[in-house]
């Protein structure tokens, strides 16, 4: 065991919160010392919820280990029971009640309970919260299918023709990053396909809802961190196919339309008419990403160095928009779940670096700076680490913070979804720029702190005479310039072709160079550049 001042991913107990607390009428009795109630603050204070997470706590402590524990917990679910009322009760251990070995949720399912009792094992010292979460969702959904699992071998009827297919959404959690909206952007896909929403869940589902899953034709596999596990036994025990195509970013977007359209028998062709990959234009797709990319003001992109860590999903997808959309050059690319590890394997082989599997923030802080990159990817704790190193970042998965959960509405899969990620990605390079642009000029007439406002009529007279005064050197005094150096001057940007100038026939003075070419121009930037 590693001792660590932030962390990825909390214990699986933490992934079990997260499915109760998203679903309604269903409840979790968590078996844990007083102090483990702490956890109600990532759910009232990042995802601002107007109330407490459906969890009753044992809370037992110090002196209540002399005598039996077990009888904490059976007052702690009948009191659940009675106070509640919910359609279905998830009993479980915290870390430490782990270690007393109380058997909380055989001993709930013994109490003969009128509702679902799911006792949930979770090994806390060798798992973590995504897959606490998955496990939970996974074994909710088979205790409440299970008289409805049909016979080995059986075939799945074939969908009436007079019904539109329909889909279920699964791995929308709270915690999750932009669940909320994601889920806004893929209805409105699946709605423009002819294509109904038979559930979502976790996020917003009853336990009514989750006895419906079999009547949707496929599921679509959102997050697969927590629904992957679920959509593997449907298929299984249900037949039912799911999607393995991600829909963040345009490209994405469009191979999962063309995924689902395949699985629910509909044409996709006038949802894609408009979009035309590999051309730029406003008229090419119904992002405004690709046109954005590809823009006058966004050429400055093409090449930046990013560096990409997170959860799996979200730094796949991620590497793909970088490089295929955004231009970008992919020089770190990793997971903090070693569950997926391969997929991340894979996805680093087609970009040409070494994947970086872990979860220790020094150890991918390490990383990040010997690979220098120009903009992180990544979660919250890549936040900090880049303010560290002085780099642009942007927030793409969970973990997240309060300000990741924003009140507008600010998706990151389908068309919608595109166009965030672009603003996301490419504001925090323009402050960048604007920074080293204050810095550059620093010195400058027009940019000193105690210069006036250049473009007030009442000073417009003193700017220009300062202007002249800083226009570098007399001209009986400023060296010649050649055709070739002249020439060479004009292609640096206006906005700093003054500042090259005035430094290049200063130089040229201290050296005793009466002419200045493009040699010297160039020894006067490396010059300066010192």
């Amino acid at each position: 065991m590693q001792l660590t001042l932030w962390t990825y991913e909390g214990p699986p107990h933490i992934g079990a919160m997260r499915i109760a607390t998203s679903m309604r009428d269903l409840h979790y009795v968590l078996h844990a010392p007083q102090g483990d109630t702490y956890a109600d603050l990532l759910f009232t204070m990042i995802e601002r919820q107007d109330h407490r997470p459906p969890v009753t706590y044992t809370t037992f402590q110090a002196r209540d280990l002399g005598g039996s524990t077990a009888e904490l917990v059976k007052a702690a679910v009948a009191e659940a029971w009675e106070r509640h009322r919910p359609a279905a009760l998830l009993v479980g251990d915290s870390c430490t009640a782990e270690l007393i070995q109380d058997q909380s949720g055989a001993l709930a399912a013994g109490m003969q309970l009128p509702i679902p009792v799911v006792p949930l094992e979770l090994p806390a010292y060798s798992k973590k919260e995504n897959w606490g979460a998955a496990e939970t969702f996974y074994h909710l959904v088979r205790a409440l299918l299970a008289d409805q699992v049909p016979a080995p071998g059986s075939s799945r009827p074939p969908r009436d023709p007079a019904r539109r297919p329909c889909a279920n959404l699964l791995g929308p959690t709270v915690l999750g990053f932009r669940c909320r909206d994601d889920v806004i952007e893929i209805r409105r896909l699946l709605d423009a396909l002819g294509i109904d929403v038979n559930v979502v869940a976790p996020l917003g589902a009853s336990v009514d809802d989750l006895r419906r899953l079999p009547d949707a034709d496929f599921n679509i596999d959102l997050y697969p961190e927590v629904s992957r596990t679920l959509t593997g036994w449907l298929g299984r025990s249900f037949g039912m196919p799911a999607t393995r195509t991600i829909p963040m970013g345009v490209g994405a977007t469009r191979d999962f339309i063309a995924e689902v359209a395949a699985l629910a028998g509909v044409d996709p062709s006038p949802l894609l008419a408009s979009e035309t990959p590999g051309a730029a234009g406003r008229g090419t797709s119904a992002s405004r990403q690709p046109w954005y990319a590809r823009s006058v003001d966004s050429t400055y992109l093409t090449g930046k160095r990013v560096f990409i860590f997170a959860d799996a999903t979200h730094a796949i997808a991620a590497a793909r928009i970088a490089t295929e959309e955004m231009g970008f050059t992919v020089v770190g690319l990793g997971c903090y779940a070693r569950d997926f590890a391969r997929d991340v394997r894979e996805a680093a082989t087609r970009y040409g670096v070494e994947a970086l599997i872990s979860d220790d923030y020094l150890e991918v802080e390490k990383a990040i700076a010997a690979a220098a990159p120009e903009l992180v990817l990544g979660t919250q704790m890549e936040r900090h680490i880049a303010k560290r190193l002085g780099i642009a970042c942007a927030v793409i998965s969970s973990p997240i913070h309060v300000q990741d959960v924003p009140a507008r509405y600010s998706p990151v899969y389908g068309f919608e979804g595109a166009n965030v990620l672009f603003d996301s990605w490419v504001h925090p390079l323009v402050m960048g720029l604007e920074e080293h642009l204050l810095q550059m000029f620093r010195d400058d007439f027009e940019f000193n702190d105690a210069a006036p406002a250049s473009h007030l009529p009442a000073v417009a007279a003193q700017t220009m005479a300062v202007a002249e005064l800083g226009s570098s050197d007399d001209a009986d005094d400023a060296p010649a310039w050649t055709e070739d150096g002249e020439r060479e001057l004009k292609k640096i940007p206006f906005f700093v072709r003054g500042k090259a100038r005035r430094n290049t026939e200063s130089y040229a003075r201290s050296r005793g160079l009466s002419t200045i070419t493009v040699e010297t121009l160039y020894d006067a930037k490396a010059h300066f550049a010192r």
